[in-house]
């Protein structure tokens, strides 16, 4: 790890000539000792019951910073100055400022005996939640190796037309500690494993830098004589035409990100990503990330940098550009901040970046880092935070064990990850985490997240696809990954959801409880067979947002034209024979407004299944395509009572949703289905810019708009792909006319858009 120095007062002195994240010029060598180890030290709040019996005069901030700089044996490196909590209202009391010096453990025990009105803690280093590598079956490893025992393996990673990948990851692990190295300009990498043999290595990984599927091999058959060939599978022969063709994760599809309105974008709500940067130079970043601090080198505009690739792949999670290609995030028009702290980051550098967040009224804050220590400033901040209406979404941490601080706080919103079997290759690092039960749509709790009754939700956290520097894109896993998706879906909630125009628009804690509340309660349970490793379960777009998409206000639409047009286009496809009147079918011919008898309605994906919170193993499954990403056509959907199939099944596809993607058999055009190609900013339009027009979530009653796309809300529609009329179960009134029509509108559309029917 690189040093961490700063300067005394990160605001107004200058910064030193070697600055943390840089490496000193090479010098005179010296012996190696112990470092000292860094405190954050700050003034108790008075009155204080400190030590019984113990008395002293108050000390302000000043005073707290000389008496430190005074001392010989202490070193004062900076001060992080305390802030308001931004609400005056709020009955937290201002955070004091903290200095961080360094000095050793038997100096800071005398300072405390000395001084009992100050608080003195470790300013601990934090680490990324991010898996670096998939876990090892644990085997006692020897004390010291035997002497002169050794093997070296040589790796050549490139692609199968022998282009070499510099800046891989390789990992070796054995019966003791795993060795690793970085590929070079040839794509070599060389391992030396201290008390190993070919025999006894029990794991090869290698993680391309991006653009790549990693590789994992159990039980490897390593030469020390020769290279070790490794050949990674680009991510473009699994999504084909990425990422000059967008597409959705499969983890934006498990909460049904795909399936929201284009006009729900979180214009209006701040997020903050306390990470190690993000790389503005990337498509999906450019324009998206619009402001930050540097808490590494403090440079004015060193947050848009990122060495570690950490950060720029949760930005782009969160807010990921609209654009027709790459990826695409939750709340494309939410205004990003980056708060960079890593490498390097520790506890006063979390303290500085949430007053930075407070300061700048962020509404959302993404912190995919973690501890086995707590802190009882950080936690104070976090807290004074959550009181100025700052909500923070944590991640639960890697290392499989119990929730990882800041997780195990209250008053934030803790998240493990979860991954599904369909969304990555055989062979890869991604399929190692798989443990315990996997449920009848595929989903599992990887061995690596962390567990325990903190745990408020789960989400996507394995082979999640996101941006990385300067404009590449990679799939990684951690709980690091999982975060950002619940922090886009509430950036979502706040900006559209009614409860924070209203009751809950002010700042304070309980706008953030709320918002948290709202969160839990729209998640679909996954049995994994343990409630400590999901929570109340992975979270739901269209739930959550379901009193929004019930607002959508109706436009104008030329249903009858367009069902006209469908009727003609189905029958000359061959895919639709005219029903008589009054056999029970539906005629819904313009000119033949028939009524809906016994048999199915279809074409139109309903919520019920969300509604009741019902699945067969958890929420609807992702895509079709390996890898779990739908750049279009259908997925399978949870199924329910019905009357059976269409048997038109294949214009439509069975469970197809009502989202904005291909239906039919096609499953090869983009998430864009507007004539441009744009993706949500476009929508599924009609062929005469007309929106096509969708349900009243909450009352069952005539047709709304949201620009192109259903909003079905979670009481009313039929499960996906079930046939069964809309409204099933909930008293929604289904003889009318219009609901034919509008399900067929949409048909036509989905169709369309698939290439199946002309434009």
């Amino acid at each position: 790890m690189t040093t961490n120095d700063k300067p005394k007062d990160a605001i107004e002195e200058p910064r030193p000539a070697t600055p943390r994240g840089r490496q000193a010029s090479r010098q005179a060598p010296q012996p190696v000792e112990s470092r000292p180890r860094r405190y954050m030290v700050a003034a108790l709040p008075q009155p204080h019951p400190a030590a019984p019996g113990a008395a002293g005069p108050a000390y302000d901030d000043d005073t707290v910073r000389r008496l430190l700089e005074d001392d010989p044996e202490v070193r004062v490196l900076r001060r992080v100055r305390g802030r308001a909590a931004g609400n005056p209202e709020a009955a937290v009391p201002g955070f004091p400022a903290v200095v961080v010096a360094e000095t050793t453990p038997e100096h800071v025990e005398a300072l405390r005996r000395q001084y009992p009105q100050l608080h003195f803690e470790r300013d601990r280093l934090l680490t990324y939640s991010e898996v670096p590598r998939p876990p090892r079956r644990r085997r006692p490893a020897p004390v010291v190796a035997p002497p002169g025992l050794e093997s070296t393996f040589a790796v050549l990673v490139r692609d199968a037309d022998g282009t070499p990948l510099p800046g891989a990851s390789v990992l070796v692990t054995g019966h003791g500690w795993p060795g690793q190295a970085v590929t070079g300009a040839d794509g070599r990498a060389v391992v030396t494993m201290a008390g190993e043999t070919p025999d006894s290595i029990t794991g090869l990984t290698v993680r391309p830098r991006s653009g790549y599927w990693s590789v994992h091999v159990e039980r490897p058959a390593l030469s020390t004589t020769r290279d070790n060939l490794v050949e990674p599978v680009r991510l473009a022969e699994t999504f084909g035409g990425f990422p000059d063709r967008q597409v959705f994760g499969w983890g934006q599809q498990a909460m049904n990100l795909d399936r929201l309105p284009p006009t729900l974008r979180g214009a209006g709500v701040r997020i903050a990503i306390v990470d190690s940067g993000a790389d503005v130079r990337h498509p999906d970043l450019r324009e998206r990330v619009r402001a930050g601090i540097d808490l590494v080198d403090a440079e004015p505009e060193g947050w848009r940098a990122d060495a570690a690739y950490h950060g720029s792949h949760c930005a782009a999670v969160i807010s990921g550009a609209d654009d027709g290609r790459g990826i695409v995030g939750f709340a494309v028009e939410a205004e990003v901040h980056a708060c960079k702290i890593f490498p390097g980051g520790r506890f006063s550098d979390l303290v500085e970046a949430l007053d930075y967040c407070v300061e700048q009224r962020v509404d959302v804050v993404n912190l995919s880092l973690a501890s086995r220590h707590h802190s009882p400033l950080v936690a104070a901040k976090i807290e004074q935070a959550r009181a100025a209406g700052v909500a923070c979404v944590v991640a639960a941490g890697n290392d499989g064990g119990p929730v990882a601080f800041p997780g195990t706080l209250p008053g934030v919103l803790t998240v493990a990850a979860v991954g599904k079997a369909d969304a990555f290759p055989p062979g890869t690092a991604h399929e190692a985490e798989i443990d315990g039960p996997v449920t009848g749509d595929g989903y599992f709790s990887p061995r690596f997240t962390c567990r325990g009754p903190e745990i408020d939700v789960c989400a996507p956290g394995v082979a999640v696809l996101s941006a990385v520097p300067p404009d590449a894109y990679a799939v990684l896993d951690g709980t690091s990954m999982a975060a950002p998706h619940v922090a886009g879906l509430a950036a979502l909630v706040l900006a559209h959801h009614g409860d924070f125009r209203t009751a809950y628009a002010g700042r304070d804690a309980r706008r953030v409880d709320r918002l948290f509340q709202i969160i839990k309660s729209s998640c679909v349970p996954l049995n994994v067979g343990d409630l400590h490793r999901t929570g109340a379960g992975m979270p739901n777009a269209l739930r959550a947002l379901a009193p929004a998409l019930a607002q959508i206000t109706p436009e104008p639409a030329g249903t009858d034209t367009l069902l006209g047009r469908l009727a003609a286009e189905m029958t000359e496809a061959g895919l639709l024979a005219p029903a008589p009147v009054g056999q029970g079918g539906r005629s819904g011919y313009p000119g033949h407004p028939g009524q809906a008898g016994s048999g199915a309605q279809h074409g139109l994906a309903g919520q019920t299944a969300y509604g009741a919170g019902v699945t067969t193993n958890g929420p609807l499954s992702g895509g079709s395509l390996p890898g779990g990403l739908v750049p279009g056509g259908p997925r399978t959907g949870a199924k329910g009572g019905g009357s059976g199939p269409d048997p038109r099944e294949g214009a439509g596809g069975a469970g197809s949703p009502g989202g904005r993607r291909g239906s039919g058999p096609s499953a090869t055009r983009s998430y864009a289905t507007g004539s441009t190609g744009q993706g949500r900013a476009q929508g599924a339009r009609g062929a005469a810019g007309e929106a096509a027009p969708v349900m009243d979530v909450t009352t069952g009653g005539g047709p709304r708009t949201a620009n192109g796309a259903p909003a079905m809300g979670s009481t009313v529609g039929s499960p996906a792909g079930t046939g069964a009329p809309m409204g099933a179960g909930t008293g929604a009134p289904m003889g009318a006319a219009p609901y034919e029509q509008v399900a067929l509108a949409w048909l036509a559309e989905e169709m369309r858009a698939a290439g199946l029917i002309g434009g």
